[in-house]
């Protein structure tokens, strides 16, 4: 009772503060709290959704629905012909967001370009530690540390990258969140107040739509930007209702109360289907669902008690019990939609008695372990409570006994990072940009302590990821990374769980949502008709 009383107060307060007695609203039922709305630090979908892809901009976007890139922020930009350096042109008379707790004095201009990617970067920059305990889970994980050689101010409105080597996928690399412009100015106003943490608190963009206010767990409140450069949104209210639970999405979504929900179960998409009021868009995921071993932690370390682990599995059981039809055993750590997919390698079989020999001629015998359930549903896995208890059932039948942990979502993510972690960490991933480094960076040495929850790091598949990224030549490239998945498939540092489908029920009111294959929630282009 309590929810509701707080999201209708929420509601009451977006026309109130609004002042707009017929102001267009959406309420969008998101999954989980952001972790801040800085758009750089943090990697979660939920993250992103809240942050970057409604407050902020970045030099290039992805076209809406696509993997494709189109000018931004930089209206035009050349590549020299050695692949190393980048020059954009940024366009003119940008503005940052006024609020009242923010007046720029200044457009967008070359010092924001640099400062945004810096504070990543350098030790140095006063930025680069101000969330203490957090790093720069992008820019690190994909190697950007080592990839920029400088970055130049040509003048206000050009600047210049320049590379250490060549990088194929630098382009749409800039259309990903973490690439997002943030203000300088408003950076160093905060530096100059003593107020950093401000800064992922009340967020300043560039972007369709003006941060207003956040209540903890509960709901986040947008304004269209009326000096967006893109023109101003037909929403006038974007909403994010904070609502973990699936089923009380879809509950919230037939009664009218929110107009477009994520990720609902399973089992609740045929209701929603045969609602005459609601409209579920569909399509194949860009994902994978998986399990990390700690491959630093003995046992783990052995790749023949990760093979057994894995053996051990019913994955077929998992995808007809949790994904119902909406999910496709995952043999590789890329999706078979993916460019590159190797359809040749075979998934470890479901065998719990050669699970149990193999483990025992480890040496391995009266294992206890964690199982790690993220508490929110994710595009790659909607139930993974379930999952990990249907994991501890067939891990028990060969001896091993797992104890399921959780934790709230941010806590979860940063647990998983540390080298001690016990156990097996459920996570998943969907592509940001469209091209299977996106994926196979997440098993990269850089990685490590960002987005490789197996802190694995291997060689060999380490400079076939370098080799990949060092060449245009997507026949090349397509060879180097079917080599890849036989390493990573011989060292199973993960359990592939599933690639599943995704869908997105809204309300037929609502027009102009595209779902997007990178598995992001965009708002601009969105209208709600009454």
């Amino acid at each position: 009772m309590k929810k509701k009383l707080t999201f209708a107060a929420a509601l009451l307060a977006a026309s109130v503060i609004g002042g707009m007695a017929n102001a267009k609203q959406l309420v969008y039922c998101s999954e989980a709290s952001p972790a801040g709305f800085d758009p750089s630090p943090w990697s979660g979908g939920n993250d992103f959704d809240a942050s970057s892809r409604t407050i902020y901009s970045r030099l290039v976007e992805f076209d809406h629905g696509k993997t494709t890139i189109s000018p931004g922020l930089a209206e035009s930009w050349t590549v020299s012909d050695d692949g190393l350096e980048y020059t954009f042109k940024l366009r003119p008379g940008v503005k940052f967001q006024t609020t009242d707790y923010f007046t720029p004095t200044r457009d967008l201009n070359a010092d924001d370009v640099i400062f945004s990617f810096e504070r990543q970067w350098k030790k140095e920059n006063p930025w680069y530690s101000y969330l203490e305990g957090t790093g720069w889970e992008y820019f690190t994980g994909m190697g950007f540390p080592d990839l920029l050689k400088e970055i130049v101010k040509v003048d206000d409105l050009t600047v210049k990258f320049v590379l250490n080597k060549p990088e194929v996928a630098f382009l749409p690399d800039l259309g990903m969140d973490f690439a997002s412009i943030v203000s300088k100015e408003y950076a160093d106003q905060l530096d100059k107040a003593g107020t950093r943490q401000q800064f992922t608190q009340k967020p300043i963009g560039t972007g369709p739509f003006q941060f207003v206010d956040y209540q903890v767990d509960a709901v986040i409140r947008y304004a269209a930007w009326d000096g967006y450069y893109g023109g101003r949104q037909k929403i006038d209210d974007l909403i994010f209702a904070i609502t973990t639970d699936p089923a009380v999405r879809a509950q919230k979504l037939k009664a009218g109360e929110c107009d477009i929900m994520s990720y609902p179960a399973p089992a609740d998409i045929a209701g929603l289907q045969a609602d005459t009021n609601l409209k579920v868009d569909e399509q194949e995921g860009l994902n994978i669902g998986y399990l990390a071993y700690n491959t630093t932690v003995p046992p783990f370390d052995k790749v023949e008690v990760r093979k057994a682990l894995n053996m051990a599995v019913n994955k077929k059981a998992i995808i007809d019990a949790v994904y119902q039809g909406a999910g496709q055993p995952a043999v590789n750590p890329i999706p078979p939609t993916m460019w590159s997919y190797n359809k040749d390698i075979k998934d470890d079989p479901y065998d719990p008695e050669a699970a149990k020999k193999m483990l025992a001629d480890a040496g391995v015998k009266d294992l206890s372990m964690k199982i790690w359930a993220m508490p929110v549903s994710r595009p790659y896995n909607p139930n993974a409570q379930r999952v990990a208890e249907m994991i501890q059932a067939d891990y028990a039948a060969v001896g091993v006994k797992a104890e399921i942990v959780s934790y709230e979502w941010t806590e979860y993510r940063e647990r998983g990072k540390q080298k001690d972690r016990d156990g097996a960490f459920q996570l998943g991933w969907t592509g940001d940009n469209g091209d299977p480094d996106n994926f196979l960076f997440l098993l990269g040495c850089d990685a490590i302590g960002q987005s490789n929850y197996a802190i694995w790091c291997n060689k060999e598949f380490e400079d076939l990821l370098k080799k990949g990224k060092a060449t245009t030549d997507v026949a090349e490239r397509t060879k180097i990374y079917e080599e890849a998945q036989v390493v990573f498939k011989r060292e199973a540092p993960w359990l592939t769980i599933a690639h599943s489908k995704v869908f997105m029920p809204m309300n037929k009111k609502v027009s102009g949502y595209v779902m997007d294959p990178l598995g992001i929630h965009r708002f601009d282009g969105v209208d709600v008709t009454e």
